[in-house]
């Protein structure tokens, strides 16, 4: 089937010169670009937009730790909790 396409003139060069590259025709091109895009995924495969992962724990901050303040929490990190020494 015929169609006329209005491409960006930049992106249709490339194009062109892809397709002479690969010694096909610039339609064998489009219509290979095409088919990858619309492929629908492989069964199981992951999905592009994930979710960010979300933390469901009941955990609280430590009394006399302010959460907006960076220095604070890198403090609190750098405190040793142990008795290793």
């Amino acid at each position: 089937m015929k169609t006329t396409l209005d491409l960006d003139d930049q992106l249709l060069a490339r194009a062109k010169a892809q397709a002479a590259l690969e010694r096909r025709s610039l339609t064998r091109l489009i219509e290979e670009g095409l088919s990858l895009r619309l492929r629908k995924p492989a069964v199981g495969a992951r999905s592009r937009a994930r979710g960010l992962p979300v933390f469901a724990g009941g955990g609280q901050m430590h009394p006399g730790i302010d959460p907006s303040s960076n220095k604070a929490l890198l403090d609190a990190c750098d405190d040793d909790n142990g008795d290793d020494a």
